[in-house]
Protein backbone atom coordinates (compact mmCIF):
# COMPACT_ATOMS: atom_id res chain seq x y z
CA UNK A 1 0.00 0.00 0.00
CA UNK A 2 2.83 2.38 0.87
CA UNK A 3 4.47 1.68 -2.49
CA UNK A 4 1.22 2.46 -4.28
CA UNK A 5 0.89 5.71 -2.32
CA UNK A 6 4.46 6.73 -3.13
CA UNK A 7 3.90 5.89 -6.78
CA UNK A 8 0.73 8.01 -6.77
CA UNK A 9 2.63 10.98 -5.29
CA UNK A 10 5.34 10.60 -7.93
CA UNK A 11 2.74 10.56 -10.69
CA UNK A 12 1.06 13.70 -9.28
CA UNK A 13 4.43 15.43 -8.99
CA UNK A 14 5.36 14.48 -12.54
CA UNK A 15 2.03 15.73 -13.88
CA UNK A 16 2.47 19.02 -12.01
CA UNK A 17 5.96 19.40 -13.48
CA UNK A 18 4.61 18.79 -16.98
CA UNK A 19 1.86 21.33 -16.38
CA UNK A 20 4.36 23.90 -15.09
CA UNK A 21 6.66 23.35 -18.09
CA UNK A 22 3.73 23.62 -20.48
CA UNK A 23 2.58 26.85 -18.82
CA UNK A 24 6.11 28.30 -19.05
CA UNK A 25 6.37 27.33 -22.72
CA UNK A 26 2.98 28.88 -23.54
CA UNK A 27 3.85 32.02 -21.58
CA UNK A 28 7.19 32.37 -23.37
CA UNK A 29 5.50 31.81 -26.72
CA UNK A 30 2.82 34.42 -26.01
CA UNK A 31 5.52 36.92 -25.03
CA UNK A 32 7.44 36.23 -28.24
CA UNK A 33 4.21 36.72 -30.18
CA UNK A 34 3.60 40.07 -28.47
CA UNK A 35 7.11 41.27 -29.39
CA UNK A 36 6.61 40.06 -32.98
CA UNK A 37 3.39 42.09 -33.15
CA UNK A 38 5.19 45.10 -31.66
CA UNK A 39 7.96 44.89 -34.27
CA UNK A 40 5.44 44.56 -37.09
CA UNK A 41 3.74 47.77 -35.94
CA UNK A 42 7.12 49.45 -35.40
CA UNK A 43 8.11 48.69 -38.98
CA UNK A 44 4.77 49.92 -40.32
CA UNK A 45 5.12 53.17 -38.37
CA UNK A 46 8.68 53.58 -39.62
CA UNK A 47 7.58 53.23 -43.23
CA UNK A 48 4.58 55.54 -42.86
CA UNK A 49 6.60 58.44 -41.43
CA UNK A 50 7.13 61.03 -44.16
CA UNK A 51 10.61 61.74 -42.77
CA UNK A 52 11.55 58.07 -42.61
CA UNK A 53 15.06 57.15 -43.83
CA UNK A 54 13.83 53.61 -44.56
CA UNK A 55 12.26 52.54 -47.84
CA UNK A 56 10.11 49.48 -48.42
CA UNK A 57 13.02 47.87 -50.28
CA UNK A 58 15.17 48.16 -47.13
CA UNK A 59 12.79 46.53 -44.65
CA UNK A 60 14.60 43.20 -44.87
CA UNK A 61 17.74 44.97 -43.62
CA UNK A 62 16.06 45.73 -40.30
CA UNK A 63 17.36 43.24 -37.76
CA UNK A 64 16.36 42.30 -34.22
CA UNK A 65 17.60 40.01 -31.46
CA UNK A 66 15.44 37.06 -30.47
CA UNK A 67 12.89 38.19 -27.90
CA UNK A 68 14.07 37.50 -24.36
CA UNK A 69 11.60 38.09 -21.49
CA UNK A 70 14.47 38.26 -18.96
CA UNK A 71 15.13 41.77 -20.31
CA UNK A 72 11.59 42.87 -19.49
CA UNK A 73 11.92 44.07 -15.89
CA UNK A 74 10.20 46.22 -13.30
CA UNK A 75 12.06 49.42 -12.52
CA UNK A 76 11.74 51.58 -9.42
CA UNK A 77 11.03 55.20 -10.31
CA UNK A 78 12.60 58.03 -8.34
CA UNK A 79 11.08 61.33 -9.43
CA UNK A 80 13.15 64.49 -9.82
CA UNK A 81 10.57 67.31 -9.61
CA UNK A 82 11.78 70.80 -10.35
CA UNK A 83 14.75 69.59 -12.38
CA UNK A 84 16.50 72.24 -14.45
CA UNK A 85 16.05 71.98 -18.24
CA UNK A 86 19.24 71.26 -20.16
CA UNK A 87 20.37 70.74 -23.75
CA UNK A 88 21.18 67.34 -25.24
CA UNK A 89 23.49 67.49 -28.27
CA UNK A 90 22.42 65.66 -31.43
CA UNK A 91 24.30 63.97 -34.25
CA UNK A 92 23.60 66.93 -36.56
CA UNK A 93 25.27 69.38 -34.19
CA UNK A 94 22.01 70.92 -33.02
CA UNK A 95 20.89 70.78 -29.39
CA UNK A 96 17.47 69.85 -28.06
CA UNK A 97 15.98 70.94 -24.70
CA UNK A 98 14.96 68.28 -22.18
CA UNK A 99 14.39 67.99 -18.48
CA UNK A 100 14.93 65.00 -16.26
CA UNK A 101 11.70 63.40 -15.10
CA UNK A 102 13.23 60.76 -12.86
CA UNK A 103 15.55 57.79 -12.60
CA UNK A 104 14.94 54.09 -13.13
CA UNK A 105 16.63 51.49 -10.92
CA UNK A 106 16.34 47.89 -12.07
CA UNK A 107 18.12 44.55 -12.20
CA UNK A 108 19.19 42.72 -15.36
CA UNK A 109 20.93 39.35 -14.92
CA UNK A 110 22.02 40.14 -11.34
CA UNK A 111 23.36 43.60 -12.28
CA UNK A 112 21.69 46.58 -10.60
CA UNK A 113 21.50 49.39 -13.16
CA UNK A 114 20.25 52.97 -13.32
CA UNK A 115 18.90 54.98 -16.25
CA UNK A 116 17.66 58.55 -16.39
CA UNK A 117 14.43 59.34 -18.22
CA UNK A 118 13.67 62.69 -19.78
CA UNK A 119 10.84 64.83 -21.07
CA UNK A 120 11.16 66.91 -24.22
CA UNK A 121 10.58 70.61 -23.44
CA UNK A 122 9.26 71.07 -26.98
CA UNK A 123 6.51 68.50 -26.41
CA UNK A 124 5.27 69.53 -22.96
CA UNK A 125 2.51 71.67 -24.46
CA UNK A 126 1.56 69.03 -27.04
CA UNK A 127 -1.53 67.23 -25.74
CA UNK A 128 -0.70 64.10 -27.71
CA UNK A 129 2.85 63.81 -26.36
CA UNK A 130 2.93 65.63 -23.00
CA UNK A 131 3.13 62.29 -21.15
CA UNK A 132 5.97 60.90 -23.27
CA UNK A 133 9.19 59.86 -21.54
CA UNK A 134 12.44 59.44 -23.44
CA UNK A 135 15.19 57.03 -22.39
CA UNK A 136 18.27 57.13 -24.64
CA UNK A 137 21.09 54.80 -23.61
CA UNK A 138 24.31 53.15 -24.68
CA UNK A 139 25.60 49.71 -23.69
CA UNK A 140 28.51 47.36 -24.29
CA UNK A 141 26.93 45.88 -27.42
CA UNK A 142 27.31 49.19 -29.32
CA UNK A 143 29.67 49.28 -32.33
CA UNK A 144 29.37 45.53 -32.69
CA UNK A 145 25.92 43.99 -32.57
CA UNK A 146 24.08 47.30 -32.16
CA UNK A 147 24.28 50.87 -33.44
CA UNK A 148 27.29 52.74 -32.07
CA UNK A 149 25.30 55.86 -31.23
CA UNK A 150 23.05 54.02 -28.77
CA UNK A 151 19.36 53.18 -28.79
CA UNK A 152 16.13 54.58 -27.40
CA UNK A 153 13.20 53.38 -25.29
CA UNK A 154 9.86 55.21 -25.16
CA UNK A 155 7.85 55.24 -21.94
CA UNK A 156 4.87 57.19 -20.61
CA UNK A 157 4.09 58.84 -17.29
CA UNK A 158 0.73 57.05 -17.46
CA UNK A 159 2.46 53.68 -17.09
CA UNK A 160 4.02 54.51 -13.72
CA UNK A 161 2.11 52.76 -10.93
CA UNK A 162 3.15 52.84 -7.28
CA UNK A 163 6.55 54.26 -8.24
CA UNK A 164 7.24 51.37 -10.61
CA UNK A 165 7.21 50.97 -14.38
CA UNK A 166 7.76 48.04 -16.72
CA UNK A 167 10.98 48.49 -18.69
CA UNK A 168 11.23 46.23 -21.75
CA UNK A 169 14.56 46.37 -23.57
CA UNK A 170 13.11 44.11 -26.26
CA UNK A 171 11.37 47.28 -27.47
CA UNK A 172 14.47 49.46 -27.69
CA UNK A 173 15.01 50.86 -31.16
CA UNK A 174 17.52 52.70 -33.33
CA UNK A 175 17.46 56.45 -33.91
CA UNK A 176 17.04 57.59 -37.51
CA UNK A 177 20.76 58.41 -37.56
CA UNK A 178 21.44 54.66 -37.56
CA UNK A 179 20.01 54.53 -41.09
CA UNK A 180 21.04 57.80 -42.72
CA UNK A 181 22.75 61.14 -42.16
CA UNK A 182 20.98 64.48 -41.82
CA UNK A 183 18.85 63.82 -38.73
CA UNK A 184 19.06 65.51 -35.34
CA UNK A 185 19.10 62.42 -33.12
CA UNK A 186 19.80 63.08 -29.42
CA UNK A 187 23.06 61.56 -28.23
CA UNK A 188 22.55 59.56 -25.01
CA UNK A 189 24.05 61.44 -22.03
CA UNK A 190 27.00 59.75 -20.30
CA UNK A 191 24.83 59.15 -17.24
CA UNK A 192 22.88 56.67 -19.37
CA UNK A 193 25.85 54.49 -20.26
CA UNK A 194 25.19 50.89 -19.21
CA UNK A 195 28.34 48.85 -18.62
CA UNK A 196 26.68 45.61 -19.65
CA UNK A 197 25.58 44.18 -22.98
CA UNK A 198 21.89 44.61 -23.79
CA UNK A 199 21.54 41.93 -26.45
CA UNK A 200 17.87 42.44 -27.20
CA UNK A 201 15.89 44.94 -29.23
CA UNK A 202 16.99 46.31 -32.56
CA UNK A 203 20.39 45.41 -34.00
CA UNK A 204 22.73 47.51 -36.13
CA UNK A 205 21.35 48.35 -39.59
CA UNK A 206 23.31 46.65 -42.37
CA UNK A 207 22.47 46.93 -46.04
Amino acid sequence: MQFRNDNYVLKIGFCFLLLLCSFSAVNAQSYADSIAAYRKQYTADLLSDKRSPIKHSQVNSLSFFTADPSYCVWAIVKFTPGSTPFLIPTHSGKQKPFREYGTLTFVVHDSTLVLHMYQSIDLLNDAAHKDDLFVPFTDESNYEATYGGGRYIDLSTRDIKDNRILLDFNKCYNPYCAYANGFSCPIPPKENSLHVEINVGEKVFQQ
